[in-house]
């Protein structure tokens, strides 16, 4: 009598099949770059390090130090979380090498 070919519901079967599961990727999360306002750093400083580290133009960097200076804060980009966290630690040592205040933060979106 010729075997007769497994069927879906025989045990066998099942031990046959290897059953791998989808996982779906998901996008890493981003991080807004944050420049904070103070009292003491000028608003020049502020258009010079978004036009030197953000790659602003001259124009978008004004339209953010404006932001930061009648809003509180205004946002320098957006980055994944360890490009932003560079950018916060660059931007943070030129200020105070040139003895501004300025607060950058990197916060999750």
């Amino acid at each position: 009598m010729p075997a007769t070919p497994p069927t879906p519901a025989d045990p066998r079967h099942d031990a046959q099949v290897a059953v791998e599961d989808r996982t779906r990727a998901e996008r890493p999360r981003r991080w807004k770059v944050v420049l904070h306002n103070d009292d003491y750093t000028t608003m020049a400083f502020v258009v010079h390090v978004l036009v030197t580290h953000f790659d602003k133009s001259p124009a978008e960097a004004t339209h953010v130090m404006l932001q930061v200076h009648h809003k509180g804060s205004g946002v320098a980009g957006v980055y994944p979380r360890d490009v932003a966290e560079t950018k916060v630690a660059d931007v943070t040592a030129e200020a105070r090498a040139n003895e501004m205040p300025l607060k950058v933060t990197a916060e999750a979106e």
